[in-house]
């Protein structure tokens, strides 16, 4: 997963894991430009993923 994929279909992909994940806010999907890794670090923190498993859960998206 590169930053173009996550940038490029963002939105769909940020819809389909806060309905997979009812917890997740949007402060918690918030994408800023070079910080793609501080967002995977908080979301691996808040859904208890390791960063493993959470590429996996947004490539399957």
């Amino acid at each position: 997963m590169n930053t173009t994929e996550l940038k490029g279909d963002w939105e769909v992909q940020k819809g389909k894991l806060k309905q997979k994940f009812a917890k997740l806010t949007d402060n918690d999907l918030l994408f800023i430009d070079g910080k793609k890794e501080e967002m995977l670090g908080k979301l691996q923190v808040t859904l208890g993923k390791t960063k493993e498993e959470l590429h996996s859960i947004i490539e399957a998206l």
